[in-house]
């Protein structure tokens, strides 16, 4: 198979009736084996029932329904453990997105080789209050990681198969996929300018806490990309250094007991200081051992209940 589509919906029922006929008259212009996936992450408008009724149209528009809303990060998840393309593009179901980006997208995975393709939307069409601060955060996200893209947060993406099997995607992880994609070796990394469309029906899903989350989650996952699998290196590092300089105040403030002053220990600001120090030190000496442990014995994935399918089998990460 050419091209496994994911689209994450929710609350989305105006918008996928149109969405499916555009996405199928391009891949039928363009002679693609394929199929779409849509993950339907807890809709409560009816969007379920459009999934099934297209499904029952078109065999190749399958959909997996969500029990309850988990969001985009678990929706893209259990895709891509679904998908059985060759390349994996990603959209959002508003039809903000264009399916006639999909060509270029598989020709720059196929011919130019690339791991991943991430959308561009230079011309945008949403308000101030969400491009600027989206300026802001893929500048940040930038600088940050390394990784030199204009949007990190575009829903239009293509991926190498091999790249969606070999990472996992959770919390509100999402928006930094490429940074996930290079920590785990794929380092091919492009980019495509896209149009984008403006919203037709229904609202974004998404508030000015996205930024806050979004800043947040950038501070994790920086964190746990470097130090994930070797929290001791983080931990135990700082908890030496405040150890050791708690023992050098400890020591200085003991010589100048019976060398230099008549003052008490107890009685000097700085022995506190020095206390602390050691203290503190000791306490991240000991999280980044516990951390250690953690690391190498916990081989856990994140599960989502999934209520329904159409179009394929019991997802692997279903539990009853």
């Amino acid at each position: 198979m050419d091209i496994s589509v994911i689209v994450p919906v929710y609350n989305e029922v105006e918008s996928l009736p149109n969405l499916a006929v555009w996405i199928e008259r391009v891949m039928d212009e363009n002679n693609f084996s394929y199929e779409v996936i849509f993950i339907d992450d807890g809709s409560r408008d009816g969007s379920w029932d459009i999934i099934e009724q297209m499904s029952q149209r078109n065999h190749r528009l399958k959909g997996i329904k969500f029990q309850r809303n988990y969001g985009k990060s678990a929706a893209l998840n259990q895709g891509f453990g679904d998908a059985g393309g060759k390349v994996i593009i990603t959209m959002d179901a508003d039809l903000q997105d264009s399916p006639d980006e999909i060509p270029a997208l598989y020709k720059m995975i196929v011919e130019e080789q690339y791991d991943l393709v991430s959308g561009w939307k230079k011309k945008r069409n949403d308000p101030l209050n969400k491009t600027i601060p989206s300026k802001l955060f893929n500048g940040a996200t930038g600088m940050i990681t390394g990784i030199n893209l204009h949007d990190f947060n575009c829903g239009l993406k293509a991926y190498h198969h091999e790249v969606v099997k070999s990472i996992e995607v959770y919390g509100e992880m999402h928006r930094y996929i490429p940074v996930i994609a290079k920590w785990a070796g794929f380092r091919r990394i492009g980019e495509k300018v896209v149009t984008h469309y403006p919203r037709k029906f229904g609202k974004t899903k998404f508030g000015m806490e996205r930024y806050i989350n979004g800043f947040l989650d950038l501070l994790s996952i920086s964190f746990v990309g470097r130090f994930g699998k070797r929290p001791m290196h983080f931990f135990g590092l700082w908890g030496t250094l405040m150890f050791f300089m708690g023992f050098i105040i400890a020591g200085y403030l003991a010589y100048a007991k019976f060398f230099m002053s008549e003052y008490r220990m107890t009685e000097r600001p700085l022995f506190y200081f020095g206390l602390l120090a050691m203290v503190v030190g000791v306490q991240l000496f000991l999280a980044g051992f516990l951390g250690e442990l953690i690391s190498r014995s916990s081989h856990d994935k994140n599960t989502y209940l999934v209520s329904k399918t159409v179009g394929l089998q019991q997802s692997h990460f279903a539990k009853s």
